[in-house]
């Protein structure tokens, strides 16, 4: 006669279970707590540990940090006036990307929402995330070849006496533009697919032309879908370092300052001190963005 393996009583089991289902919160918990567990230890804790590292004095003799508690960096990142002016370069960048994408975006998401049929929304849906399928460097390096002078694009604006921008801060507009452009498509999109047709409708009934339903019925609805996607596009270039060290021709952005002083230079306090400007930034705009009811569109 063979031995049983040990067996699990199925009465405890279904006790366990009932006494989980009983309880929402429970589910809630044990669903969402290994990530954001992993979350809290991985992300934010290393934000953490490299914002601390802003209060550590640099030692530029010896290339060290020290842990004593100063404000130097901050001081140095403050007063030093090419720290202002990148700062101040990468948030109009980053506004400019912004607004581009949004105008651009409208209009195809618009199309895509309320006009198009089911099988062209189809095709217009998988070719919004066709570029996303691609990876990030490959884009860039060919918008560099592009861009370049003699490259295809003075090839092409040659003949009508005009030249590419080449590789400066509007390329840079250029590129982060063209990156960032589907994470403002979609959410807009799914914002103007939630508009009900019988508000427009109303609105044609009471004598509404076109562009006064535009202005006073679709616009103030989408409006909170075009700012989660600006949430997007505006963090996405305030953080970004790798579009401006291919495209911009030496144009300086935050993420590049940080860049250097953390692998270069060695200078993490000050990259750490530098790196809270995005922060601070983007806390300011999340709350600006909460205040126009952005978060209900995510």
């Amino acid at each position: 006669m063979m031995a049983s393996g040990p067996t699990r009583n199925p009465s405890s089991l279904r006790r366990l279970a009932g006494a989980i289902y009983r309880r929402p919160r429970l589910q809630l918990g044990l669903l969402l707590g290994p990530p954001l567990g992993a979350l809290v230890f991985v992300y934010l804790g290393s934000l953490g540990v490299l914002l601390l590292n802003a209060f550590w004095q640099f030692d530029p003799f010896t290339g060290r940090v020290l842990p004593n508690p100063t404000l130097d960096s901050f001081a140095q990142v403050v007063g030093t006036p090419v720290y202002r002016d990148v700062a101040i370069r990468t948030v109009l960048t980053a506004a400019a990307v912004t607004i581009t994408d949004a105008v651009i975006a409208f209009p195809v998401a618009f199309y895509m929402a309320r006009v198009a049929s089911p099988r062209v929304r189809g095709i217009l849906l998988v070719s919004v995330l066709l570029p996303l399928w691609s990876g990030y460097l490959v884009k860039v390096y060919a918008w560099r070849v592009m861009l370049l002078n003699n490259g295809f694009l003075d090839s092409i604006l040659s003949p009508v006496g005009l030249r590419g921008p080449g590789l400066s801060q509007t390329s840079a507009w250029l590129v982060f533009s063209y990156l960032w452009l589907p994470y403002m498509i979609l959410p807009v999109y799914a914002g103007l697919e939630r508009i009900p047709g019988s508000l427009l409708e109303a609105s044609s009934d009471l004598g509404g032309r076109a562009w006064a339903t535009f202005r006073r019925v679709i616009l103030p609805l989408a409006m909170p879908a075009v700012v989660a996607g600006s949430i997007f596009t505006f963090s996405l270039t305030l953080g970004d370092y790798v579009t401006p060290r291919l495209v911009a021709g030496g144009t300086q952005f935050i993420g590049n300052i940080v860049y250097e002083n953390v692998g270069v230079v060695g200078n993490v306090p000050l990259a750490a001190a530098y790196a809270t400007v995005p922060i601070l930034v983007m806390i300011v705009y999340l709350l600006l963005a909460r205040r126009s009811g952005a978060f209900e569109s995510l």
